[in-house]
């Protein structure tokens, strides 16, 4: 029977696992009970889209809507950094893409907020590990990557996959071994765990507690030794992840999810290594945190905090008609900003805008007023001043970047002086901190006296 569509569906597409996820009527985030979809886990990636992340969330999507119909809204999770890119096309229009860090927080967010800020949040992934710091600047969570470890094509998660199946005499290979490993575990969690910990406490009688079977697969059974053997691949690739790293002497609170985060002797490792790690809520799977998250963003439930949500402009000076008239040019759209991702310039009908920035009265930097608007509310407030260099009759693009600490940079992309200048001046790109941006718009705050001051159109 076919399930009904929801309006807003989520999607993480893994080189393991093709998760799909939604918000149900009682406002609980669930995977989708697609066919052939391993229970716990999701629709096993295909052999031919592992490795095209594009590919595996199409085909995702198309699963998901030929079983339950068109969703309204789609989110797509991706990893940090991929956010700001040109969304795939998966026969939708416009899905949102949803840094895994961000859909992580947004879980926690709505289940009450996460430990503390900043915080670190430690993806393990069958392909690799990423490990992100995140602080909470306004309304904004700025993320910056910490490490990246993917140690090539045989993985993080997926290499000890293969250590436990040949372990037990089995090939790695086989999407139908593959698949009942995976229903294995989700049903012997408990069993494999008491079996390692009884080896962790009793070393000395570690190999009489080793060939506990903890799994039985394809008709071979697989051991507590076998398991306990491949966890190298995975307590060896964190601390790779971790070279060179320095926590600092006040330790950041820890979340980690992934796959490998099931495994209490990894999350201890890892405990050793960074400090106390913290569960994701509610008895989560750590697997699925991040397109439960992404389906609270998707269904209007959280807030993924990882775009400015206010419109930004400068103020500017031109001439209409012989008169002069001071007016703003818009920057940034409201929700353009992502935080850690490209610059967003001015912008008129497609192409960006050249501004002059003539020398102030008595020559040097001119003072540009920046303000902040909230167009559903129509009101604005000031959002401070930058100081731009003043050369005459120079143009540049202007633009806006929120870096990866949540704070704001105003962007000055120079020109030259004309197209067919053929000694143009030698001007190099500027970077103007700007601070946080404002966290909340109030209409009393738009009784300030007007602010003239800007650059040239």
């Amino acid at each position: 029977m076919t399930s009904p569509a929801a309006p807003a569906v989520a999607i993480d597409a893994g080189s393991r696992f093709l998760r799909v996820a939604r918000v149900e009527a009682d406002g609980t985030p669930r995977l989708v009970d697609l066919p052939g979809a391993v229970p716990g886990e999701g629709l096993t990636t295909p052999a031919a889209v592992r490795g095209d992340r594009d590919a595996a969330l199409r085909l995702a999507y198309a699963a998901y809507r030929e079983h339950c119909g068109t969703p309204e809204r789609l989110v797509l999770v991706v990893p940090h950094g991929e956010q700001d890119r040109p969304a795939p096309d998966v026969g939708v229009s416009r899905p949102r893409l949803l840094g895994t860090p961000h859909a992580v927080l947004a879980l926690l967010r709505h289940a009450g907020g996460p430990p503390a800020w900043p915080l670190l949040v430690c993806d393990l992934g069958a392909s690799g590990i990423d490990i992100a710091r995140c602080a909470l600047v306004g309304r904004v969570v700025g993320v910056s990557r910490v490490t990246r470890y993917a140690p090539g094509p045989n993985g993080y998660g997926t290499a000890f996959d293969a250590a436990v199946l040949g372990g037990a005499g089995m090939a790695a290979d086989d999407p139908e071994v593959l698949r009942e490993l995976a229903l294995a575990r989700a049903a012997n969690v408990r069993r494999t765990e008491a079996a390692l910990g009884r080896m962790a406490l009793r070393p000395d009688r570690a190999e009489r507690f080793a060939d506990t079977v903890v799994h039985e697969v394809s008709g071979r059974e697989i051991t507590a030794g076998v398991v306990h053997r491949a966890l190298s691949r995975l307590t060896d690739g964190l601390d790779r992840a971790l070279e060179g790293f320095r926590p600092g002497p006040g330790r950041l609170p820890v979340i980690a999810v992934g796959g490998p985060a099931r495994s209490g002797a990894l999350i201890q490792h890892l405990t050793e290594r960074l400090g106390p790690v913290a569960a994701p809520p509610d008895g989560t799977d750590p697997a699925s945190a991040a397109v439960l998250g992404a389906a609270l963003v998707a269904a209007g439930r959280a807030d993924a905090a990882d775009r400015y949500p206010y419109a930004i402009a400068v103020r500017v000076h031109s001439t209409v008609a012989g008169r002069p008239r001071d007016g703003e040019l818009l920057i940034s759209p409201p929700g353009t900003l992502v935080s850690g991702g490209a610059t967003v310039f001015a912008e008129d009908r497609g192409e960006r805008v050249p501004l002059r920035t003539a020398p102030a009265a008595g020559g040097g930097d001119r003072e540009v007023g920046l303000v902040v608007r909230d167009a559903g509310a129509g009101t604005a407030v000031s959002a401070g001043t930058a100081m731009v260099p003043g050369t005459a009759d120079a143009r540049l693009h202007v633009g806006l970047r929120i870096a990866t600490d949540g704070t704001a940079r105003l962007v000055l992309q120079p020109l030259g002086r004309s197209p067919d200048d053929a000694n143009p001046p030698q001007l190099t790109p500027t970077e103007i901190p700007l601070g946080a941006l404002p966290t909340e718009v109030r209409p009393a705050e738009t009784d300030r006296p007007p602010d003239t001051r800007g650059v040239r159109t």
